[in-house]
């Protein structure tokens, strides 16, 4: 409807049109101005541009996946060795063998055998030695993940300065790397694959790139495994350190004498020192070397701070010096000769840690191995290379002192007193006279010492002489023997029989084969001085056969109970205890007036010279109410000696070996005695052998026999 304009205002649509026109309009926004776009390169440069951009990409892309999937690979390899580590303890002890350690009389450690072991941790060692073994080598041991990669790059330069390969020489192995190479990468030992541990050893430790890649995964996973002391023990206990010493501790026992817990900082530092060339750096080898090599490791410390000026400066000053046993090194050839005279399974081949007490005496070794050296140095030219052997024993056996050679010499070397078979010339006649004292002979009967010839099937007739060519008709026993000659010995073999005089012989200890001729009773036969000492212990206890033996007891390491006891010492009787004693009478006189003259004592001695054909050997045994000391001299090529009887140089090492272990030793009588004679002692006149051509060995032996009965019945 229309309005009409009266008292009406506008409509509200109205207003709202009018309020919104009302509103101002918004100008209009610029225009944009078109995106620059970048000028496209053309021609060769943006060809050359794409394509090493395209090459990038693909490095790129190829790196990062293989990276990624290298990342991948040797974490699941560092994983799997991890999982395949054992405990800590399985790992302290690697040797496949056990080890010997041999006591004296005194229950000293005096030798070892196999390489000796004992358990130590990082934290119960010396904190000398723990710092030392640190800063000499890995000192950012603590710093790393097993590898260093800087000190691998250093390694390189100095073997590339040197005109070596990257990787001949040094190796820039952290400690973590080194035990992972002590444990052969997780590779036990096989019998079946390596000919010994040297072999398996030498295996271990080859080098090249792809066992440096090997130890990358196997010391991380030890990382991982194991805390840094944990590593630390593990290194502390497999490294070798020289002289048959296994770990820090057995080491520090070796060289030194005392625990690796006790160690001053010099001797930390000795020890230390070994673990870059073992032999080498050995004190027991060369100890001005092994005390270079420690002021060396004592300046790394004082460097990186493990040492105070002061204390590095004490350490100079006072280098580490080796114990008196490990001085000495004395025993040697005892030690050998005791390890061989035992079973196998308990020696050379024990897979346990055995104890053995012996019969050493320390100071008899040490007099036994002075008199040798003094007479060689005071009596014998200089650049001889003679040899000799010295055995001392007590009268049941106990083998006291062994020396096998002139010098002491390395584990396993020849042992002249127990290895070397050589004549034994008139030392072999007291066996004889033996025999013919046990059958009722006196030593003041008469025997005939003029010329002899013997017939023997095969080899015609035998004639003897006497050293010094002469003949004195009728003689006694005891002149006989101190005068040491030739014919009456024959001529008492003969008549009590050769047969007798070998089983004699065979049953005081002599077990060589004995000749069977006649000159067996000039010592035509061969054995070892141990044996022939042995024998005269036999004549000095009484008449009783010994078992020279050198072990007391053996018991395995930590335990009370011995396996066994003693092998060997008295047996069986072998002559009459008169017999004996009258036989003792006899070889007195040979050092009182006969050919023994240079081994008097100032107490009461008895003995025998012996020297065989040409001179090649030359020996003395004998002893006083003590000791037995048997001594023998020759070459090892079997030459003859210069001027050398039994009764010379033979006869004062004897002397001067008995003086010193005798000295402080009470003097006691030996027991000897001439027995009373049953009637008046008559010349021996054997009746003329008259041997038939043709007549068998049998119809000799059978005419001997003959003569001995007829003059027994006498």
């Amino acid at each position: 409807m229309a309005s009409t304009g009266k008292g009406q205002g506008r409509l509200v649509a109205d207003r709202r049109y009018q309020a919104r026109a009302a509103t101002p309009a918004k100008p209009p926004s610029p225009p944009k101005k078109p995106r620059a776009r970048k000028p496209r390169r053309g021609g060769i440069s943006g060809f050359i541009t794409g394509f090493f951009g395209l090459i990038w990409r693909i490095i790129w892309g190829v790196t990062w996946r293989v990276g990624a999937v290298t990342t991948l690979g040797l974490a699941g390899w560092i994983f799997v060795i991890y999982s395949s580590l054992p405990p800590l303890d399985d790992l302290l002890d690697g040797r496949a063998r056990g080890s010997v350690t041999l006591l004296d009389v005194n229950q000293r450690t005096f030798a070892y055998r196999g390489e000796t072991f004992g358990a130590a941790t990082a934290g119960s060692v010396s904190p000398f030695l723990h710092d030392a073994v640190v800063a000499t080598e890995d000192k950012r041991f603590y710093r790393h993940l097993g590898i260093s990669p800087r000190g691998i790059a250093s390694a390189i330069r100095i073997n590339l300065a040197a005109g070596r390969g990257p990787l001949s020489g040094n190796g820039g192995s952290t400690i973590t790397q080194q035990v992972a190479k002590l444990l052969c990468l997780g590779v036990e030992y096989d019998a079946t694959k390596w000919e010994n541990e040297a072999a398996y050893e030498a295996d271990c430790r080859q080098g090249g790139i792809w066992r440096k890649i090997k130890e990358i995964p196997f010391a991380m996973a030890m990382e991982f495994k194991y805390s840094k002391e944990d590593i630390l023990t593990i290194y502390f206990n497999r490294a070798y350190l020289g002289a048959g010493s296994r770990g820090f501790e057995a080491a520090a026992e070796r060289y030194f004498g005392k625990s690796a817990a006790e160690v001053t900082a010099a001797e930390a530092a000795m020890l230390a020192g070994l673990l870059k060339a073992p032999s080498l750096y050995a004190p027991t080898n060369n100890l001005q070397r092994a005390q270079d090599r420690a002021a060396v490791v004592i300046r790394l410390m004082e460097e990186q701070g493990y040492l105070t000026a002061d204390q590095a400066d004490a350490a100079r000053a006072e280098p580490a010096r080796l114990s008196a046993q490990a001085v000495t090194q004395s025993g040697g050839f005892f030690a050998d000769w005791v390890m061989e005279t035992t079973p196998e399974f308990l020696a050379g081949e024990t897979t346990e840690d055995i104890v053995m007490l012996t019969t050493l005496d320390p100071r008899v070794q040490a007099a036994a191995e002075e008199a040798l050296a003094w007479v060689f140095e005071n009596k014998v030219s200089d650049g001889s290379n003679a040899q000799a052997a010295i055995v001392v024993m007590s009268a049941d056996g106990a083998v006291r002192a062994m020396v096998g050679g002139r010098r002491t010499e390395a584990a396993g070397s020849f042992n002249r007193a127990t290895q070397a078979l050589r004549q034994t010339g008139s030392s072999f006649k007291p066996f004889v006279y033996a025999a013919a004292l046990d059958l009722g002979w006196h030593p003041l009967d008469y025997i005939d010492d003029s010329p002899l010839c013997i017939f023997t099937a095969g080899s015609g007739e035998w004639c003897p002489s006497n050293y010094d060519r002469e003949f004195k008709g009728q003689i006694t026993l005891v002149q006989a023997l101190e005068e040491s000659r030739n014919i009456p010995a024959v001529r008492l073999s003969e008549a009590v029989g050769r047969d007798v005089v070998r089983a004699v012989a065979a049953q005081f200890g002599i077990q060589s084969d004995l000749a069977a001729g006649p000159a067996l009773a000039l010592g035509a036969s061969e054995s070892t001085l141990l044996e022939m000492t042995g024998a005269y212990a036999g004549i000095l206890n009484g008449g009783s056969a010994v078992a020279p033996y050198g072990l007391v007891e053996l018991r395995i390491k930590g335990d009370e109970e011995p396996l066994f006891g003693a092998t060997g010492g008295i047996k069986e009787r072998v002559i009459s205890e008169q017999a004996a004693r009258a036989l003792t009478y006899m070889m007195a006189q040979v050092i009182n007036e006969g050919t023994g003259g240079r081994a008097r004592l100032d107490r009461e001695a008895a003995g025998k010279t012996g020297t065989t054909n040409s001179a090649r050997d030359a020996w003395f045994v004998g002893f006083t109410a003590d000791y037995v000391v048997g001594v023998w001299m020759g070459y090892d090529d079997n030459r003859p000696l210069t001027g050398v009887t039994g009764g010379g140089l033979p006869a004062e090492i004897w002397h001067e070996v008995m003086v010193r272990v005798n000295e402080g030793v009470p003097v006691r009588p030996l027991p000897m005695e001439l027995p009373p004679a049953t009637a008046a002692q008559q010349p021996y006149q054997p009746e003329p052998q008259i041997v038939q051509p043709g007549a068998t060995e049998q119809d000799i032996t059978e005419q001997i026999l003959r003569d001995v009965l007829r003059n027994l019945d006498q």
